[in-house]
């Protein structure tokens, strides 16, 4: 279980900013390569976010939200920006956030037209339903506008490609319409950005202010105005979604020493007192119907785990061979087992983190395969006991 902080990302330096203002104690968090972070803490909690910028489009996007996952370990990543209404029921200044997101840049193109072929990522269900959670609450918006004038959360598909759509008559934005018609809003990154959440096992979150109708009024002077409110309202709604992202993630990390613990007895002491009942455990010594825990028992050391992730590669060979896992998911797979394996033999203080993160991406690229995935999950909770 991630202990790391919530990611947000931004495209712009105008979300950059409208995120950046809610932090205290921001401190810069240099990435080997150059990506600079800001980590702070949520003011007036004690809530982590590292905020980071990926500039525009969806490759940029996902390289550093790859980068951010794997140099933090988060809770959870959310992207967080200004976009473009498709349908007028979207007013300015709301919030929507992607129940889906659509990278509907691809196509096959055949003698009687464009047809869609886009690939499809939905949102975490967990992260969903704490969000219309706090939607219902409605208690998020920092505006003091009157009932009516609130900005109003939604939730839908979001279409992400690679160009600015800024028409409502041209081609491209007919055939957006007409083959993504449930799609709330429309813009360039949040495709990117959630494939590499799949591909690292992150949880991602796509939250948009409507600050624009994507109908040719973009460069107007409203538009210049609306969209820092739209700006500030979908990091109001994102601020509120990490705290309670934080919040649950520290509430549900018990203490390991009272995961060991029974009812009014000590840590590493478990009493059997059911009858007729059978306990199978690990166990240093057993007297009467006590079994008292050896300390070294209850942690796997890194040989233990490179023993159970040789025996991981033995498994995903023979999904291979039987056709559950494609060649090309087979090779990435191996790489990452190979990398988080690596890690596991280096034993250096990064190595834990490393290999969760290896594995989480692992998880990922087999996640069609509920066998793999399922044996995984121990996995990574091994090595994060290791550390």
């Amino acid at each position: 279980m991630s202990t790391g902080p919530v990611v947000i990302l931004t495209a712009l330096n105008l979300e950059y900013q409208a995120v950046r203002q809610r932090l205290a104690s921001a401190q810069v968090h240099r990435h080997e390569r150059g990506t600079r972070f800001e980590v702070g803490t949520v003011r007036g909690t004690s809530r982590r976010v590292a905020l980071g910028l990926t500039s525009k489009g969806n490759q940029s996007a996902a390289v550093i939200a790859e980068r951010a996952i794997q140099e933090f370990s988060p809770v959870a990543v959310l992207f967080v920006g200004v976009a473009g209404a498709l349908w007028d029921a979207t007013r300015l200044g709301d919030v929507v956030v992607a129940s889906h997101v659509y990278a509907y840049h691809g196509g096959t193109s055949e003698d009687d037209g464009l047809k869609a072929r886009p690939r499809v990522w939905e949102a975490p269900h967990g992260i969903s339903q704490l969000a219309s959670h706090l939607a219902r609450l409605n208690d998020w918006a920092d505006s003091a506008s009157c009932d009516e004038d609130a900005p109003q959360v939604r939730f839908g598909a979001i279409a992400a490609g690679e160009i600015v759509q800024n028409s409502r008559i041209s081609a491209e934005a007919k055939w957006i319409r007409q083959h993504y018609n449930d799609a709330l809003a429309i813009e360039m990154e949040a495709a990117g950005v959630a494939q590499a959440g799949h591909l690292s096992g992150a949880p991602v979150a796509i939250i948009r202010g409507i600050s624009d109708r994507a109908d040719g009024t973009k460069n107007s002077t409203d538009d210049r105005s609306l969209q820092p409110q739209a700006a500030a309202n979908a990091a109001a709604f994102a601020i509120r979604l990490a705290v309670e992202l934080a919040t649950e993630q520290e509430e549900t990390a018990v203490p390991r020493d009272s995961r060991a613990t029974s009812a009014g007895q000590p840590g590493r002491h478990v009493s059997n007192t059911a009858h007729n009942s059978t306990v199978g455990i690990m166990a240093g010594s057993v007297s009467g119907s006590s079994v008292h825990m050896n300390p070294a028992s209850q942690k796997s050391g890194p040989i233990d785990l490179i023993e159970k992730l040789n025996s991981f590669r033995e498994n995903l060979g023979r999904h291979h061979t039987e056709g559950a896992v494609d060649e090309d998911t087979y090779r990435e797979a191996l790489a990452d087992l190979d990398s988080a394996i690596r890690s596991a033999e280096k034993s250096t203080p990064d190595s834990p983190k490393r290999a969760v993160m290896m594995l989480r991406r692992l998880r990922g690229l087999v996640s069609e395969c509920p066998a793999l995935t399922a044996e995984l999950a121990p996995l990574i909770a091994a090595a994060g006991d290791w550390a």
